[in-house]
This record gives C-alpha cells, sequence and structure tokens, in this order.
C-alpha cells in the first residue's frame, strides 16, 4: 500500500497517545507508556544508558531490515513534540488488523528503526533547553562533555545508521517569507562543512525531505520552510551527516490556536511514516535536489501581539508607532504562567502578529491600580470587566493565597502592595496599558493579552500568575 493523506488522517486517529497531551510531561509519565510497549513485544526496549541525574535513557528498535534509521528526540528539554509524536509512532507500529499490516510488513523487512525518545529526560524535568549541566547538549557532538551527548555518539558508533532523523522544536516566530503564517514544520539537510558542499549522503537527505514536504502540503498548506544552513561544527546533525548518515533535522514549529502543540505534533507523526515510505521504496531517488532548493528559508518576523497604529505621547509630544509584545512563558512547577514585555516600538510594517490589530485613532492609556484591597470571594469576571473599563490593570487582594499562584483572569492580582504599573510605553517593560479615547477605554493590554472591552470576557482565557 502507498500511504495518502487519508490514511495517514486515520493512523493518526486510531493511534495518537492519550496520556501525552499536554507539552510539560516529564521523564516519570512515559515509563509506564514504555513499560506497556515492553510487555507488548512489537518492539525492543533497551536501557542505553542515564542521564546526568541517573534518569534512565532508552532506544526502542522495529523491524529488521538492511537500512538503518535512528531517531532521536528531545535533546533539548523544552522541545517534547516529537516525543509525542514518537510515542504515537510506537502505538502504531504495535498494532494490527487495521489496514496498515502491509505496510508494517514492508517497514519492517526492508528498514531496522531506532528511536530514542527523551534524550534530555533532566532538562525535561525542568522543561529547560539544556542538559542538568547547563551545557547545550545540541553543541556537544565534538566535545562529547555530556553524558548524554556522549550516548548519542555512541550509539551512532554502534549502529553505523544509513538515515538519522534529529527531531527539535524551534521558537514560534518563525513565519513563511512576506506572510503572516507561522511555519509549522521547518526541514533541513545539515551542512557537513562551511562550504554546504553537497555529496551523497546529504542529496539523498535532501531528496528524502522533497517527499516530506510534499505530503505536509497537504496538511499545513505554504506552512513548511527550510531551517538555517549555516554549518556548525558543534552540532550534531551537522556531524551525523559528516559521518555518513544522511541526517534530516525536524523542527516543530507552531499552528495558530495550538498552544499544545497538538497539530504540529500530527504533522511529526504524518512526516515521518512517510518518510519511512520513501526510504523503504527508494521512492525519493527520483526527486529533484531543485525542489529542495525551492523550499523557502525561516523568515523571523513574528510577533505574539502587534498593535498598528498607536498614539502615545513622549515628552509632551504625540507619536504614532507600532507596538510589539512578546509573551514569555514562565514554568512554574508542572506548569507555566506569561510575563509579557514590550518587545519593539516604531515601524513594524514588515512585521506581522498572531494578534495583529490596527488602532488608527486610538491612544496608550496608562493603567492603574485599584484603590482598594478585596478578598478573593469578590472576584468574578464581572467584576473584572467593570474595572477594566475603568481603567484599572491590576488588585490588591488579601487572601489570594487560596487562588494558588496561577489564575485565569485577564487582570493582575497581586499579594505585594508595592506592585506598580508603568505610566509610559518602555522596551522590555512589562505590557500593561489601555487603548482607547479620551471618552471610552476599547482595549486592555494585560500581561500582553489584549481584551476587547466591547465584548463580553466569560470566556476569555490567559495564564497569569499571583504577584
Amino acid at each position: 500500500m502507498k500511504l495518502i493523506k487519508e490514511d495517514l488522517i486515520k493512523a493518526f486517529s486510531l493511534y495518537e497517545e492519550k496520556a501525552l497531551m499536554h507539552r510539560r510531561f516529564k521523564h516519570v509519565d512515559i515509563l509506564p507508556l514504555l513499560e506497556s510497549i515492553r510487555t507488548s513485544g512489537r518492539l525492543s526496549i533497551t536501557e542505553i544508558g542515564k542521564s546526568t541525574e541517573d534518569r534512565s535513557i532508552f532506544r526502542l528498535t522495529y523491524g529488521q531490515g538492511p537500512v538503518k534509521i535512528l531517531l532521536w528526540s528531545q535533546m533539548h528539554g523544552d522541545e517534547p513534540t516529537a516525543t509525542m509524536a514518537l510515542f504515537d509512532l510506537f502505538n502504531f507500529f504495535g498494532g494490527e488488523d487495521d489496514g496498515f499490516d502491509a505496510y508494517r510488513d514492508e517497514i519492517a523487512s526492508k528498514l531496522t528503526l531506532y528511536f530514542i525518545p527523551m534524550l534530555n529526560p533532566d532538562g525535561a524535568e525542568r522543561f529547560q533547553r539544556r542538559t542538568a549541566m547547563d551545557v547545550d547538549m545540541n553543541r556537544d557532538a565534538r566535545a562529547t562533555a555530556t553524558v548524554e551527548g556522549a550516548l548519542l555518539k555512541e550509539q551512532a558508533i554502534l549502529l553505523k545508521p544509513d538515515f538519522a532523523f534529529n527531531l527539535h522544536n524551534q521558537n514560534n516566530y518563525y513565519n513563511i517569507p512576506g506572510t503572516a503564517t507561522p511555519v509549522t514544520i521547518s526541514l533541513l539537510a545539515p551542512a557537513y562543512d562551511y562550504a554546504r558542499s553537497i555529496n551523497e549522503t546529504r542529496a539523498d537527505a535532501m531528496r528524502v525531505i522533497v517527499g516530506i514536504n510534499k505530503i505536509l502540503q497537504e496538511f499545513v498548506p505554504n506552512a513548511v520552510a527550510k531551517y538555517d544552513d549555516e554549518h556548525t561544527p558543534r552540532g550534531f546533525g551537522d556531524n551525523f551527516q559528516k559521518w555518513g548518515a544522511s541526517t534530516i533535522l525536524i523542527e516543530s514549529g507552531a499552528y495558530v490556536g495550538d498552544t499544545e502543540k497538538m497539530m504540529v505534533r500530527k504533522c511529526n507523526f504524518v512526516a515521518l511514516l512517510k518518510a519511512f515510505e520513501e526510504i523503504a521504496r527508494q521512492s525519493f531517488v527520483s526527486y529533484s535536489l531543485a525542489d529542495y532548493e525551492a523550499i523557502p528559508f525561516n523568515d523571523e518576523k513574528l510577533h505574539d501581539v502587534l498593535l498598528r497604529n498607536l498614539t502615545i505621547e513622549q515628552n509632551g509630544k504625540q507619536v504614532v508607532v507600532d507596538v510589539a509584545i512578546r509573551q514569555n512563558e514562565k514554568t512554574l512547577g508542572a506548569n507555566y504562567y506569561v510575563e509579557s514585555i514590550i518587545e519593539d516600538i516604531g515601524d513594524l510594517q514588515d512585521f506581522y502578529g498572531y494578534k495583529d490589530l490596527d488602532v488608527s485613532g486610538l491612544k496608550f492609556i496608562p493603567a492603574k491600580k485599584y484603590g482598594k484591597s478585596l478578598v478573593i470571594d469578590q472576584i468574578d469576571r464581572n467584576l473584572v470587566q467593570d474595572l477594566l473599563r475603568s481603567g484599572t490593570a491590576a488588585v490588591h487582594v488579601k487572601d489570594c493565597e487560596s487562588l494558588g499562584k496561577l489564575h485565569h483572569f485577564p487582570i493582575h492580582i497581586v499579594s505585594d502592595v508595592s506592585f506598580a504599573l508603568e505610566s509610559q510605553l518602555k522596551l522590555s517593560s512589562m505590557a500593561n496599558f489601555f487603548v482607547g479615547t479620551d471618552e471610552k477605554i476599547r482595549y486592555a493590554v494585560i500581561n500582553g493579552y489584549v481584551v476587547d472591552l466591547t465584548a463580553h470576557i466569560q470566556d476569555f482565557s490567559c495564564k497569569n500568575v499571583v504577584y
């Protein structure tokens, strides 16, 4: 069988791992899933070593074919999307009697797939990029100072893969050049030298990428790009290419409204199943390198919020500017909150926003703090809406301990009476202000979230922390 879009949709719907439906899962969350896979016997599991903090790192194997493929995910602990997709694939390869047995049999007879999910479990524990040693593992292929990097290099030497898939996440701010479309998936055949030379090993990786792009265009049209191909001599992808494995980088990007990366995860699942088929059948060899070169490179001109044509007053003079806001995630245990800043002020007409709003004719209005202290039982969305319409962005609550550290109200709830708000628009300051006229406030910008005050806020969702 040849997989088409409908087949891939069906496969994902059948085998999506429901235990991993949020980005901030940890090593302990995947252990029972691995045990279930071990019990099923469809994939073999080997513990190949332990992390700096003694968390087990596993390799799963499927198939007995002559072409060897090595895939690894989450070498950066805060890049979990592909790990979710790998567990979807494990479920798929453990299935049967669903219309995909012929595909599985072909893959198993022609390929041997080696998977290393969550290569950096200590980083995953903290939801941070680096290892527990504070080393970027993807800059450790040459020195192998980290135990995790050394493990990956050992696997390269032991397995001698023909193909390698380096699975990452990129930030949400890459866009398709000239458009406001976020890049959902970036692909790259990393360069093995500074000249970006193309030998047969790298050319094969490029041709596989052409096949991946073809299927992804059916799921996320015009939302696939190439990652920067500057040679990184410390990087694992560049070195795997140099070591003779045709290496494909897949960077999970963004999809509008997909905070937990479920659509992006699906794209990983689709891309990998199709890549396995192309490699097993050697159909990728017919693709043109020109089709690889035609995939656009990432641009990076997206912001979380872009307010256009806002009137502000500085030093007694009025100017009209564009304002960009960045919503930074801050880890809090297994959860997170948002802390937003003013990222740029000025002429931003060549940039885009996930929330992109023209506020021509409206002006910046400083935010104020409510003059009274309240108790938590007084806080509801009707009160919050009234406070916002009056230009109030923060309220002191005496007993907010009962609320916990996180809340979802579009207003600052503070326990610290000294909490202050900026009176002017300043770069890198917290994004708290109002937009409107002398007669009426139209929008509240609370911690970078834009609240339309002409509408009801009952369903407005945000991730705020108690200050």
